[in-house]
């Protein structure tokens, strides 16, 4: 193997750090703005860095995105559309931290889904893990006390929805190229979040348009690094430190947004995120028998 994993690492750490910085400037930009305009800008950047690298393949664009399975694509791309749109409006309703916390468990669907759709074999250890993973989400929610409400719905509804696009993401992966997979939820996203956001466009102040042009920048950077996270490491090894998106994010939401960081919030995260470190070693784990 010639894959640098230790580049990879320090590119996926560089990547969610990105992300991060990211969901704070859906934020603030979304607490004054309409979310769907915002997501609205976020999904044309989105697809002119996409369009710009499908223009740059040596195959050609036609070639390049060519698909037997955009049926698939567009429903992706309305899931991603639905999960991005649900996340930033959490952001604005209960913070970063809290709506994070919650989005943590969304590892743990996709392997729950993982053997209903993909056929994949679901063994004890790995329910447990999802088990575990609830629970986390419960300690944090503290039905009946703590941020339960309808606002902790929204980012749990959008882990569901991005665990289905994982699922599907795999799915299509096993019979076609990559790059479709990338490039059509961006495009069709774009489209459809035109047709959603436009209309509910607000004239931007002038201080404003620095936040969306950093907006724009991080939304490019930080899928230029996950592309390059992924041509030099395998996923295996770098997907643990996903997890740091909500260290980066919890640090984010004190700092600037002025969040705090509740016991059971952080216990309930360090019971999710330890449940999904569990499940990713078990599909590391050689399988015997």
């Amino acid at each position: 193997m010639s894959r640098d994993n230790r580049r990879g690492i320090g590119l996926m750490i560089a990547t969610v750090f990105v992300f991060a910085c990211q969901d704070g400037f859906s934020r603030h930009l979304a607490g004054t703005y309409n979310t769907l305009m915002v997501v609205m800008l976020r999904y044309w950047v989105f697809a002119a860095f996409v369009l710009f690298l499908a223009l740059r393949r040596p195959e050609g664009l036609r070639a390049a995105v060519q698909s037997d399975r955009l049926a698939i694509h567009a429903l992706r791309a309305v899931l991603l559309v639905a999960e991005i749109s649900l996340m930033v409006w959490g952001y604005t309703l209960i913070g970063l931290i809290d709506s994070l916390a919650v989005f943590a468990i969304c590892p743990l669907l996709v392997v729950a889904l993982s053997g209903p759709v993909l056929g994949e074999a679901i063994n004890l250890r790995r329910m447990v893990a999802v088990g575990v993973g609830m629970i986390g989400v419960i300690i944090i929610l503290q039905p009946g006390a703590g941020v339960f409400g309808w606002p902790a719905l929204l980012p749990l509804a959008a882990a569901l929805l991005f665990a289905v696009y994982s699922v599907l993401t795999r799915l299509t992966a096993r019979d076609e190229r990559t790059f479709p997979a990338f490039f059509w939820p961006a495009v069709i996203g774009a489209v459809l979040m035109t047709v959603l956001g436009l209309p509910q466009w607000q004239a931007i102040a002038p201080l404003d348009w620095l936040y969306v042009l950093c907006y724009a920048a991080t939304a490019v950077l930080a899928n230029w690094l996950m592309l390059k996270t992924y041509e030099a490491a395998q996923a295996s090894v770098v997907q643990p430190f996903a997890y740091l998106h909500i260290v980066f994010a919890a640090l984010i939401g004190v700092s600037v947004f002025g969040e705090t960081l509740k016991l059971p919030v952080a216990l309930g995260t360090a019971v999710v995120t330890g449940a999904g470190l569990f499940a990713l070693w078990l599909e590391r784990k050689p399988r015997h028998g």
